[in-house]
C-alpha cells in the first residue's frame, strides 16, 4: 500500500501536461482496429547488429538468417550456425531475439535453429566476402 501512495505523490509532482498524458493515453494500433505493420527489412536491419563474436561480422551478411516471418506483433527467425557445434550458439540465438524485440511493434519472438541446409561461405552476402576475401 506504501508503493501506490508512493506513486501518487510522484504523480502529483509531475507537470499537468504529464499527468493528462497518463490519463488519456494513445490508443495502441490494436485499439484503433489495425495491427501495426513491421516489415520483414526492419527486423533484417535489426538482425544486423548481432555480430558473430568468432568471425566479427553480422548474422545477416554472413547468411546465417534464413528467413524472417512476421504475425501481427509476433517475428519467427529461421537460422543457422556456422557448424553444429558452434559455441557461440546460444549467444547468437539471444542476439537475435534481443534484436527483433527491439523492433517497434514486435511484442513475441520466436527463433528456430536449423541445419538444413547446412551453412556454406557461398551464403556470405558479397560485402562479407569481400571482407573475408572470398570475393
Amino acid at each position: 500500500m506504501s508503493n501506490h501512495h508512493g506513486q501518487e505523490r510522484q504523480q502529483e509532482r509531475q507537470p499537468e501536461g504529464d499527468r493528462q498524458q497518463e490519463r488519456n493515453p494513445e490508443p495502441r494500433g490494436e485499439e484503433r482496429g489495425q495491427e501495426p505493420q513491421v516489415g520483414v527489412e526492419t527486423v533484417r536491419e535489426a538482425l544486423m547488429d548481432v555480430i558473430d563474436p568468432e568471425l566479427g561480422f553480422n548474422v545477416v551478411d554472413l547468411g546465417l538468417v534464413y528467413g524472417i516471418r512476421i504475425d501481427g506483433r509476433r517475428a519467427e527467425i529461421i537460422m543457422t550456425m556456422t557448424t553444429p557445434g558452434c559455441p557461440a550458439t546460444n549467444y547468437l540465438e539471444e542476439g537475435a531475439r534481443s534484436a527483433a524485440l527491439s523492433v517497434p511493434g514486435i511484442e513475441e519472438v520466436d527463433v528456430k535453429v536449423v541445419w538444413s541446409p547446412p551453412w556454406t561461405p557461398d551464403m556470405m552476402s558479397d560485402r562479407a566476402k569481400q571482407f573475408f576475401g572470398l570475393a
